[in-house]
């Protein structure tokens, strides 16, 4: 069984973008989801991937990927999504020991930057980058399956 623990947060400025040493661009959708998990399929690059995640709120949730040929996730992606997409390019740098990953909202998400960092237990400390603002782990509005249904831009509170 696959866990994943991410805490997720906004940035206070843009000074993360000096130390960012690889970025790529990613289309994603949304096959399915309910109360209980989301099904995606993402591409990026010349990677694609099948990602089925609880739909639990908070840090810790049960996560499972597999690869995709790249031709059938486009399939995927023009005949079965319709309007439950997103692009986002995703910054990598490393912080703390850390990797903390970047994404950088495209289209009705444009404008809209969170940091994610990826932890081995619910309890591991980690040293907060200066560029690091408040953390929204538990605010499911910044849950990727939301943002297709209710994107950034429709948001009247942020």
């Amino acid at each position: 069984m696959a866990i994943e623990i991410e805490r997720k947060f906004l940035l206070r400025d843009a000074s993360w973008r000096e130390h960012a040493h690889r970025s790529e661009r990613m289309l994603q959708g949304y096959l399915a989801g309910n109360d209980e998990c989301s099904v995606r399929v993402r591409i990026s690059d010349d990677d694609a991937r099948l990602n089925i995640k609880s739909a639990t709120l908070g840090i810790e949730r049960l996560e499972f990927e597999y690869p995709l040929p790249v031709a059938d996730a486009e399939q995927m992606l023009r005949a079965l999504c319709g309007a439950r997409t997103l692009e986002k390019t995703r910054h990598y740098l490393r912080h703390g020991g850390h990797e903390w990953e970047i994404d950088e909202f495209h289209g009705a998400n444009a404008g809209l930057v969170v940091a994610e960092l990826e932890l081995a237990a619910v309890d591991e400390t980690f040293e907060r980058p200066p560029w690091l603002g408040a953390e929204v782990s538990d605010d499911p509005r910044y849950y990727n399956s939301r943002l297709v249904e209710q994107p950034y831009s429709h948001w009247t509170q942020r």
